[in-house]
């Protein structure tokens, strides 16, 4: 006896977990926009329990998200919280600096392997 063809089975439990996602996120946004927050993707799909990349891909939501952005002020920030320009450029000045470090590390290795490799080649020549 073959077996059960559960494809349709499947295919069906597919689109109605498609279908509740969908659900979800539109309401989600719904609450989104009664509140005085400006909504963001990250947002909505948390609350809607689904993927960053699955909502990206439903473009009518993300249009509906878009729209409610635009209507929302941009959060403003704390000025006490705000990095300072000076700040800002010691942390860069670090980055690079330990870079730099870790540039001469890779370059110092890389010399180090390649006395190893040389040393090793001629160990079998002699052997």
């Amino acid at each position: 006896m073959p077996p059960a063809d559960n494809a349709r089975f499947l295919v069906e439990a597919s689109k109605a977990r498609s279908r509740q996602a969908r659900e979800r996120a539109e309401e989600a946004i719904k609450t989104a926009a009664r509140r005085s927050e400006r909504p963001t993707v990250v947002g909505i799909a948390n609350a809607a329990g689904v993927s960053r990349s699955w909502l990206y891909t439903q473009t009518d939501l993300i249009t509906a998200i878009n729209q409610l952005q635009q209507r929302a002020p941009a959060p403003h920030r704390n000025p006490r919280h705000a990095a300072s320009d000076v700040s800002l450029h010691r942390r860069l000045e670090t980055a690079l600096e330990r870079n730099r470090q870790l540039r001469d590390q890779v370059a110092d290795l890389t010399r180090k392997l390649e006395t190893a490799h040389g040393e090793i080649r001629r160990l079998r020549t002699l052997a």
